[in-house]
């Protein structure tokens, strides 16, 4: 159906891992086990849960600094044996569908920015049964990966959306920094990987506590 108010937003972004899609327990679950096969001592939940969102080299680097340098090869390889054999356990959370269908029939162009690889991505686009929903979509793996704003300049330019008329929602303080670097408004959510203390000095329009809340604020604001 039409709505009668203006649109605020033209372009909504997404985050994935964490925001669309219920992957947190099992990538830090993946990150600490690849971290312990390689020798390094195995992060807190909290430190393997902080870096989801980034690329994995990065994130891996990060969430193992007593791991050397030459053993990161082996420890993305690990971290990709551990998550691989869990993918086809992971679900969209509840209410993302009618979330994103709600959004197509209000002629909004939708986006993922997302810390996966482009492999990953469309695997997963596919098994549950997304490709054709996205308009565009940025991996780590064939960008600059976040917080760095470039992700998001690059799907503005492709969809040709300013950054005043774009949106990015997302579960980490990496999300919102790269929305804010990019121009941006964000949206954060507090069910996916980190903890929201961090939210609100990156300023986001709303902090969403499920999917039925985050719809209900994009309805009536987006």
């Amino acid at each position: 159906m039409p709505v009668s108010r203006p649109r605020r937003f033209d372009l909504i972004a997404f985050d994935w891992d964490g925001t669309l899609f219920d992957s947190t327990a099992i990538i830090t679950r993946s990150i600490q086990q690849a971290v312990s096969d390689v020798g390094g001592r195995m992060p807190t939940s909290e430190a393997a849960a902080w870096v989801i969102g980034m690329a994995l080299p990065q994130a891996l680097a990060h969430a193992a600094p007593d791991v050397p340098r030459e053993k990161y090869t082996e420890l993305a390889n690990r971290y990709r044996y551990h998550y691989l054999k869990h993918q086809d356990d992971i679900s969209l959370f509840d209410g993302v569908l009618p979330l994103l269908d709600a959004l197509k029939g209000t002629g909004h162009l939708l986006a993922v920015a997302t810390g996966k690889s482009r492999r990953g991505l469309d695997h997963v686009l596919q098994a549950v049964q997304l490709r054709g929903m996205f308009d565009a979509s940025r991996t780590a793996d064939e960008t600059a990966g976040k917080p760095h704003p470039l992700m998001l300049h690059e799907l503005m330019a492709e969809l040709g959306v300013a950054p005043e008329r774009t949106l990015m929602i997302g579960d980490t303080t990496h999300d919102l920094e790269m929305a804010r670097a990019a121009g941006c408004a964000s949206v954060g959510v507090a069910y996916g990987a980190h903890s929201t203390e961090g939210f609100a000095a990156l300023q986001p329009l709303f902090v969403a506590a499920s999917v039925a809340e985050l719809h209900g604020w994009m309805a009536g604001n987006a």
